[in-house]
């Protein structure tokens, strides 16, 4: 009983700790193209995007490029997706994995 109470516990904080994450990432302009590309990209490349993410309103995929589009730097004109396979965006991704709740 106790394991089980614990186990809801963290899945609350955890819940929480999502919703806290999301209030502090800027909203993706509409019609960015970068942000269009990930999505478009991710799609592509993966499966399960079209999930519900924790994040209200927004599909796994979304929630994924909205991160990945907050945690690249302002100067950054790549592709997100690419990026995120490389050796320096593998951190970054597993950020917006967490975030998203997309990942393996």
């Amino acid at each position: 009983m106790n394991k089980f109470l614990a186990s809801a516990v963290c899945a609350a904080l955890l819940s929480i700790g999502g919703a806290a994450i999301a209030q502090d990432y800027n909203k993706v302009p509409a019609g960015d193209a970068q942000y269009r590309q990930c999505l478009s990209y991710a799609a592509k490349l993966y499966e399960g995007g079209n999930e519900k993410s924790p994040i209200a309103g927004q599909s796994k995929a979304q929630a994924w490029c909205t991160c990945m589009w907050n945690e690249t730097p302002d100067d950054f004109k790549g592709n997100l997706v690419t990026f995120s396979e490389t050796r320096k965006g593998k951190e970054t991704n597993k950020t917006c994995e967490k975030y998203s709740d997309w990942g393996g």
